[in-house]
């Protein structure tokens, strides 16, 4: 039997990347993956036009909060097995220790909620965001975690995070 592992996304608000990752894994990912999201200063409310990218994916949003990182560094917390930044600035803090020594990697993606622009360019930045996690977690998934070792892994974890999503034509 395989064993689950713990995934943890973070983000500076926990309102549209962290969240779409979360939601991705949970769906792609069961019943081996659990993912979680978190924020170091959480926005407090998840960004409609994240939820719309899930929904339009048929992916549950049932459950989705922004919620501080805070909450995964107490001794209740789940056992962390990856813990993955997707913004730049949360990847330049200063983190909370997490329980157990989860591996690290930093796969940035562009943040959507920042670009100013029509109804239909914010959509598409929302739209290129749900893409390149969705490519990013379906080529996470597809490794041998049994099979690597720490470094191995660790090597993987970055080489994903430099994979970009091409936009189909339709999104262009």
């Amino acid at each position: 039997m395989q064993r689950r592992y713990n995934m943890l996304f973070l983000c500076t608000g926990n309102s549209a990347r962290s969240i779409m990752a979360e939601a991705i894994l949970n769906f792609k990912g069961r019943p081996y993956f659990a993912g979680y999201s978190a924020g170091s200063h959480p926005a407090g409310t998840v960004r409609p036009k994240a939820l719309r990218q899930l929904e339009m994916a048929h992916i549950s949003t049932h459950g989705l909060r922004s919620k501080a990182w805070d909450e995964f560094a107490l001794p209740s917390s789940p056992k962390l097995d990856f813990v993955l930044t997707v913004c730049d600035n949360a990847a330049k803090e200063v983190c909370p220790v997490w329980p157990g020594q989860p591996m690290t990697a930093h796969w940035g993606v562009p943040d959507p909620a920042a670009v100013r622009g029509s109804e239909a360019q914010v959509e598409r930045a929302f739209r290129e965001a749900f893409l390149i996690l969705d490519r990013r977690i379906s080529l996470f998934l597809c490794l041998p975690l049994i099979s690597l070792d720490s470094l191995a892994l660790k090597k993987e974890l970055d080489s994903i995070g430099q994979t970009m999503s091409p936009v189909p034509e339709e999104f262009a």
